[in-house]
């Protein structure tokens, strides 16, 4: 089955998006979600993607539950996000927290996009990207070839294997399933009290095939103080190409 973007309108397509991390190696007294990044929180540069695309019905935010009323007022509400239909309180893990948010969608979803918060320079076309393969192949995440030879080591540090690295992708967010897909993994995650560090290891582990569609290396999560500084200059070099395009039109 070939899907073109334009089918993407027949299906109901949620996003949940994960922000309720502490953000402990970033060495700043706010979550990273919520730091200033180029006159916007870094939480709602992510969410202003989301409510751009055009096939992204509705979203729902997984929050830490001190947060979650500023998150209401100052981020969803002071900008304008529409499609922002539930804040719901994050978990101890990033597990936890995609459920919670999977808990709160309507049955009628077809797919779900699941997105990290702190990931501000994903694309609209790297969404849809990955949605067109989603619907193509029932599961489908975006990433990026890895760049630097991986070495495997043992518990001192001494190498012990070398992975071919025309084999190794480093994967990102947005992951994307069928609605039914994910709701399985993670119930039956629940029940065999498995926790993945990303959706995909639930669906690989549950037997269903995932597709890896190419990104872009920009789409970095932010940890570190350095991570701010490069997202700020990509969010410039951006907004300054469609500043010299609209000068010529």
């Amino acid at each position: 089955m070939v899907i073109t973007m334009g089918q993407l309108g027949d299906y109901n397509i949620s996003a949940v998006i994960v922000a309720a991390g502490r953000g402990q190696r970033m060495n700043t007294p706010l979550r990273k979600q919520f730091i200033n990044l180029e006159g916007m929180p870094v939480l709602a540069r992510t969410i202003e993607v989301f409510q751009s695309c055009e096939y992204i019905d509705n979203i729902v935010l997984a929050i830490n539950i001190e947060d979650i009323n500023y998150c209401k007022y100052d981020i969803v509400n002071t900008y304008g996000f529409t499609k922002v239909r539930a804040v719901v309180e994050g978990g101890e893990t990033r597990t936890d927290s995609v459920y919670n948010c999977l808990k709160a969608l309507k049955r009628d979803t077809d797919y779900v996009v699941i997105h990290d918060g702190v990931r501000p320079l994903v694309t609209d076309k790297i969404i849809l990207d990955t949605l067109v393969c989603a619907v193509e192949y029932g599961c489908a995440v975006t990433g990026m070839p890895v760049k630097d030879t991986i070495k495997v080591v043992d518990g001192d540090n001494v190498i012990s294997n070398t992975p071919d690295r025309q084999k190794l992708w480093a994967v990102h967010t947005p992951q994307i399933f069928r609605y039914d897909i994910i709701t399985d993994c993670y119930n039956k995650a629940y029940s065999s009290k498995i926790i993945g560090t990303d959706d995909a290891f639930l669906a690989e582990t549950f037997g269903y095939p995932v597709k890896m569609v190419e990104g872009s290396y920009d789409n970095i999560k932010i940890t570190t103080e350095e991570d701010i500084a490069y997202c700020e200059s990509v969010i410039r070099t951006r907004e300054g190409g469609r500043l010299a395009r609209r000068n010529r039109i």
